[in-house]
């Protein structure tokens, strides 16, 4: 089984229709450098995560705010490349046990080739993808050599998706449904929209996978507002804020950084 599938398993056993909830923070790989990304898989595992974002920088970021661009160009600039996060991930993936996900612009992977780059990826100790730029109706060889590896592919709904579509691509996806909580690009906000439970609740109707929803998500409250109705909440642009605030305190404190961040956000697993 793969493991995004086994953690959502664990976290939903039989005959509990509620069970657990799941953290999934994003991180840029590169940034402030790929040896400090692989010493924060560690810390958000610690401290509550079950499966972890990887952001694979390109340098034209598909519905990323501004906070989420400049930690790709900043990781870009660093000298982040695909080789080297495989080489990452390869070497930290023996202890960890949190589900890793690769968020990554296709054109990155046509440019490498599908098969070597979901082979690589797999033997790197990748879960799955998600590729936002990927559009459903040319998803079909991409989720076919993603089934063949044994990993999941999921794909972004977002709130202007009409229903038929959206149905379209929940059936699609495996691992889990990545659900975007409000239109336009990431980044934190106050609130997370009304019409998130209707849209969640009309997709359990055509799909038992896991319902993860991102996009605007920064603090504890967010986090138990999306678990109520979903089954993880995803925390991007609030992560990256704080790396790039902790950058000049240096890598050890970064880490702590993003450790203690971790732990806060997942204080909103639990019902108040």
């Amino acid at each position: 089984m793969n493991r995004i599938d086994r953690i959502f398993q664990d976290l939903r056993p039989p005959g509990n229709t509620a069970g657990g909830k799941a953290l999934m923070p994003y991180i840029t790989v590169g940034d402030p450098s790929i040896q400090t990304t692989g010493r924060m898989l560690s810390a958000v595992q610690d401290a509550g995560a079950s499966i972890c974002e990887l952001g694979i920088p390109f340098s034209d970021p598909v519905a990323d705010g501004p906070v989420i661009d400049a930690s790709m160009t900043y990781a870009l600039s660093h000298g982040a490349t695909v080789e080297k996060i495989f080489e990452m991930v390869s070497s930290v993936r023996p202890s960890l046990s949190i589900g890793l996900v690769a968020m990554v612009s296709f054109s990155i992977v046509h440019r490498i080739g599908l098969s070597k780059f979901i082979g690589d990826a797999k033997d790197a100790g990748f879960d799955g993808f998600i590729f936002p730029d990927l559009a459903l109706e040319e998803s079909g060889p991409a989720r076919e050599a993603a089934a063949k590896a044994g990993l999941i592919l999921s794909m972004l709904i977002a709130p202007t998706t009409p229903d038929d579509r959206a149905v379209q691509i929940a059936k699609a996806c495996t691992g889990f449904v990545y659900v975007v909580s409000r239109a336009g690009i990431t980044g934190e906000r106050a609130e997370l929209p009304p019409e998130l439970p209707d849209r969640l609740r009309h997709l359990r109707t055509v799909t038992d996978l896991p319902m993860t929803v991102g996009f605007g998500i920064s603090s504890a409250e967010h986090v138990r507002q999306v678990v109520s109705v979903a089954d993880a909440a995803i925390v991007g642009s609030g992560m990256m804020r704080r790396i790039a605030e902790a950058r000049s305190q240096g890598e050890d404190q970064t880490v702590k950084m993003v450790g203690d961040y971790t732990r806060d956000l997942a204080a909103g697993l639990v019902p108040a």
